[in-house]
């Protein structure tokens, strides 16, 4: 009740700033823990569980190790022996009759607003209006890749002149459903060139679009890269999260690995969230302290370089009124974007070296990847390609690395844009043994017999993966990454038509083609060092050995 009365009466900023400022603010009293990994660990968990392992084995007589093998050998064998037809044909599942024989259609107008394309798309989204900003990479000098993430990072978590960057982060809060800002880069199929954009992108309700704009604006022109304790928090926490991601999706790190020494998208991709970004931050964070003026002007000619009205590019998604009300806010935003003339695409022509490589980090499971273009073996992409790579996954690599192997999973992809088509394990107790089995896929595919209902379950399986669900922004947005791909409404026609008709012979065909990464495959894994060892005694020398953590 005290407490109660002297706030009614002094009022609660002078209750508790004096407290805040005491306890909190002026406390002398803490305590910093810092915690260092121990690299010898996994090692000694190791010999602790084959010495438990070797106790348990003397404790057991001849029959009881007859018997554990016995079991062991039947349960290796009903692993690999796939499931009879007829249980298969217990499964309730569609038929090929009840899949549409188009693609789904999203309405798409391109219109110009002072200059620049704009792109609409008609949807119902409840008076929400979506829009992405997207700005053309292609100017920026080669050695500024590896800052633009920390660069939209900054945008987002830096303060402008008038603003701090809390202010400015309640405001997008109350006035808009969020804005984020990001790199994207991709191979486009039959072109050496990467494409390589910034999006700003963000979503208001129809009487807020006015605000949207302008916080974009803001965000894009007047945050001001001054404040260097701040943005040096930025690079440790990115580089706590690189290092998160090789313990916990090392998967990743490896394909964007193999991808870098595959082509030049590759390479952008891993300067940006690979091994080389990481390494880029651990000398960053140096040179924040040692040249945060140099830092600071990067980071600005990141800006100089992007923001333009040359190359920009507008996505709104909305119903058409909120569309038509929209313009004249795109129409005054773009009245504030620089005004450049052309500017040359800068020369980006860089890969890894092409040899195998071992990622090693203290773990106790390796990410094994293996990789090839099977476009530069003359493969002419066709839609039957994503029903095969499917299939491959949920049953030989399925049952071969998951299953029998131990590994917490195996799939393969190809990426239709670059034709680089990968294999890959996660959270993998083996190393060269899944090699051996991604090697073995051509042989599989050739030796491959069928049913037409195996078959039509595999076609429809993939299918609903094409036709997957999608909200309104999420059809905006992907009808805003076909037009930066180039992918037309008849190469979706043909790929689906391709897909549906898929046959046996297919598959066979593309186990000729798949030999291409057992023959040139580069290989890449993020693995123990033990396992790592182990595997360039048997294979003399096979991986180039690179430390990571």
């Amino acid at each position: 009740m005290a407490l109660k009365a002297r706030i009614a009466e002094e009022g609660s900023k002078a209750v508790f700033s004096p407290l805040i400022e005491k306890f909190i603010l002026n406390n002398p009293h803490r305590v910093t823990i810092e915690m260092q990994p121990d690299p010898e660990k996994a090692s000694r968990d190791e010999a602790a569980e084959r010495e438990i392992l070797e106790k348990v084995k003397a404790s057991m007589t001849e029959e009881e190790l007859a018997e554990l093998a016995r079991a062991t050998q039947e349960l290796r064998l009903k692993q690999e022996t796939p499931d009879p037809p007829e249980a298969l044909r217990s499964v309730p599942s569609l038929s090929l009759l009840d899949i549409p024989k188009e693609p789904v259609h999203i309405p798409t107008e391109a219109g110009d607003i002072n200059g620049v394309k704009v792109l609409k798309h008609d949807l119902f989204t409840n008076d929400v209006l979506y829009a992405e900003i997207v700005f053309n990479m292609r100017s920026l000098k080669q050695e500024l890749l590896p800052l633009v993430p920390l660069f939209c990072q900054s945008l987002l978590e830096m303060g402008t002149k008038d603003l701090t960057f809390v202010q400015l982060n309640q405001l997008i809060g109350r006035k808009t459903g969020g804005i984020s800002v990001y790199p994207f880069t991709s191979s486009v199929q039959g072109r050496e060139d990467p494409c390589s954009h910034i999006i700003a992108r963000g979503k208001a309700m129809a009487g807020r679009v006015e605000d949207l704009f302008n916080l974009v604006n803001c965000i894009l022109q007047e945050v001001q890269f001054t404040d260097q304790q701040r943005f040096k928090q930025f690079v440790s926490q990115s580089k706590a999260g690189m290092e998160n991601r090789l313990r916990g999706s090392g998967h990743r790190i490896a394909a964007t690995r193999m991808d870098a020494k595959l082509n030049v998208t590759g390479w952008i991709s891993e300067q940006m969230g690979g091994v080389s970004y990481l390494e880029f931050l651990q000398a960053l964070e140096e040179r924040v302290d040692q040249d945060w003026d140099g830092v600071s002007s990067s980071l600005e000619e990141i800006r100089t370089s992007l923001l333009s009205k040359n190359g920009c590019l507008i996505n709104m998604t909305a119903d058409g009124k909120n569309l038509t009300n929209s313009e004249k806010y795109v129409s005054k935003f773009l009245d504030l974007l620089p005004s450049k003339s052309f500017v040359e695409a800068a020369a980006w022509n860089a890969r890894l070296s092409p040899g195998n490589e071992a990622i090693v980090i203290p773990t106790q499971v390796n990410y094994v990847g293996k990789a090839a273009n099977i476009y530069d073996t003359g493969y002419q992409l066709n839609g039957s390609a994503y029903v095969i790579s499917k299939y491959i996954s949920n049953t030989w690599l399925w049952d071969r690395v998951r299953v029998s192997g131990g590994a917490y999973g195996g799939f393969c992809d190809l990426d239709t844009h670059s034709g680089v088509f990968s294999f890959l394990s996660y959270r993998d107790p083996n190393l060269l043994k899944t090699l051996d089995v991604y090697d073995g896929t051509g042989a599989f595919l050739h030796q491959l017999e069928m049913d037409e209902d195996t078959l039509s379950k595999a076609i429809i399986g993939t299918i609903g993966d094409v036709d997957s669900y999608q909200l309104p922004d999420a059809k905006g947005y992907s009808s805003l990454l076909r037009y930066l791909l180039g992918i037309t409404e008849e190469e979706r026609q043909k790929r689906r038509e391709e897909i549906l008709s898929t046959s046996l012979k297919d598959f066979k065909e593309f186990g000729e083609v798949i030999e291409a990464v057992k023959d040139k495959g580069v290989t890449v894994a993020v693995a123990s060092p033990d396992d790592v060892d182990a595997a360039n005694k048997e294979r003399s020398n096979y991986f180039d050995v690179k430390k990571a953590l």
